[in-house]
């Protein structure tokens, strides 16, 4: 968990989604939440992993987020993985519902972050990695990995 100075406490990353993905835009928006879910995500237990999000009759649903119940809930405490609701400004939906009808594109969350004490998803507008995308990805960082190391060497 990251603390920077403005603000905003990083919760989890979903470092696999850049890895898979080709990241065009990035949206913030706002959760749904009750009582526990936001006692156990500023206790840091939430995965992103195979998370995405969903355009459903004019809204848009997180899928696939775990947060886990809350260790001193009672029987209010909520279900790990239930869709959750985001939320957005009209336009935005709008705009991400238009793209993601477009061939290729996803909804995929990459952070979960606190901001002002409100619960926040970085919300990524992606296109899926083939294999080889993949693979250049990879060795493009091993090679910049490379140069650094040389330059190091050669101070």
């Amino acid at each position: 968990m990251a603390a920077r100075g403005d603000g905003v406490r990083l919760v989890a990353e979903n470092r696999k989604a850049r890895h898979d993905y080709f990241v065009d835009e990035t949206f913030e928006a706002g959760l749904v939440l009750t009582g526990t879910e936001i006692k156990s995500i500023r206790a840091g237990r939430v995965n992103l992993r195979d998370s995405h999000a969903r355009v459903e009759r004019g809204e848009v649903w997180l899928y696939g987020v775990h947060i886990a119940p809350y260790e001193h809930g009672n029987r209010f405490n909520h279900e790990p993985d239930r869709p959750r609701k985001l939320l957005l400004h009209r336009r935005e939906i709008d705009y991400l519902a238009g793209r993601v009808r477009e061939r290729g594109y996803t909804l995929v969350p990459l952070k979960l972050y606190l901001k002002g004490g409100w619960a926040k998803v970085e919300l990524a507008l992606a296109r899926g990695k083939k294999s080889y995308d993949k693979r250049a990805t990879i060795a493009q960082r091993e090679a910049q990995r490379r140069i650094a190391q040389a330059l190091r060497a050669r101070r």
